[in-house]
């Protein structure tokens, strides 16, 4: 995925993510230890709330507009932490930002983004809270975050898995109908071939019988004029070609009858 082809993620994506964000919001109003600084705390997830809907409609197309937004996004994400790292579940916004990196940008930066937003959620709490305790707190919203991130990977290979076999599927049916048409035309050229030779061998044939009956014709009037008594003979040759030449053109008419009929039963099949 570059990042010319980043889309508004679907329906089921944004509600978890909206979800996720309305349960850090309802757990710092419900917090009591941070009412002096409540107000602060709203102001910046608000903001966060507003880049991050800006973003999730309206993707940024650049690199560099992708890159400053998850810097920025960070940097808030830090600065509640910081304002008292024990809040362990501010935490959870930089899983927000892990789905989104990986919604949002090409397959090797997004990965890189998903190492880094992990490492702010556990290195700034094990400096102010000591290696253990910050490691226990924040390998939680780590865990959450890679699976979340493994989860989109996987769901956009699928469906690209089904996109690639959807085009394959329609290369096939459009090469099947090209085959399909190549072999009517195939089928079709040897058909008109067929009859074209059975036509020509008819018209030989007739040909041939027409002048032989002509030549015996000619021959009978000559006997008929100068020996009669071979016009008898003459005649019953004359009746015997006429006689094969009509069985011969019969036979072709068949062949060509026969071939009609197999063609028809083609096409109907």
């Amino acid at each position: 995925m570059s990042p010319a082809s980043a889309v508004r993620p679907g329906k089921i994506v944004i509600g978890a993510v909206y979800l996720i964000y309305a349960a850090v919001v309802i757990r710092t109003v419900a917090n009591q230890n941070i009412q002096a600084r409540l107000p602060i705390y709203l102001a910046l997830e608000f903001l966060f709330l507003v880049l991050l809907t800006l973003v999730l409609w309206r993707p940024a197309r650049t690199p560099t507009w992708q890159h400053l937004y998850f810097v920025f996004q960070s940097f808030l994400v830090l600065v509640l932490v910081l304002l008292r790292p024990r809040f362990d579940f501010i935490g959870v916004l930089y899983v927000i930002l892990s789905l989104h990196a990986m919604l949002l940008l090409p397959d090797r930066i997004r990965w890189l983004w998903v190492v880094i937003l992990a490492l702010l959620t556990s290195v700034p709490l094990m400096i102010t809270l000591g290696a253990l305790q910050g490691l226990s707190l924040a390998l939680m919203p780590m865990t959450i975050g890679i699976v979340f991130a493994a989860y989109v990977a996987v769901t956009q290979e699928i469906e690209k898995g089904l996109r690639t076999r959807k085009a394959l599927l329609a290369e096939l049916q459009e090469a099947n109908q090209r085959l399909t048409i190549s072999v009517n035309q195939a089928e079709e050229l040897s058909t008109i071939q067929e009859r074209i030779r059975l036509v020509r061998e008819l018209h030989d044939s007739v040909s041939q019988t027409m002048f032989g009956i002509s030549l015996n014709t000619r021959a009978a009037q000559i006997l008929l004029e100068r020996n009669p008594e071979r016009l008898r003979l003459q005649l019953e040759n004359l009746q015997t070609l006429t006689r094969n030449a009509l069985e011969e053109m019969r036979g072709l008419i068949d062949q060509l009858r026969l071939h009609e009929d197999e063609t028809a039963g083609r096409s109907k099949t």
